[in-house]
């Protein structure tokens, strides 16, 4: 009868198994978590501290050119040879 409960009954193996598979899983998701969370704590360091971060960001996001800077827009030929 104990052997019957331990296997098939309520906090038996299977369950106890599918609880440390569910914590295994939980710990990844938090260090997934805290590793993005370091990233963002470094960029906020980033951008409170140096312009130039917040420069570099409207360079890359919103496409700012800088005064007595030149645009340049390369646009690639098709396969044909034609410009587009």
């Amino acid at each position: 009868m104990l052997q019957f409960r331990l296997w098939v009954g309520d906090g038996g193996i299977p369950k106890v198994l599918h609880l440390q598979q569910e914590v295994a899983e939980a710990k990844q998701e938090r260090q997934r978590l805290q590793e993005r969370n370091r990233e963002l704590d470094a960029e906020v360091t980033d951008l409170k501290k140096g312009f130039e971060a917040i420069e570099e960001r409207a360079r890359s996001e919103l496409g700012m050119i800088g005064k007595d800077e030149t645009f340049f827009q390369i646009v690639p030929e098709n396969d044909d040879g034609t410009d587009p």
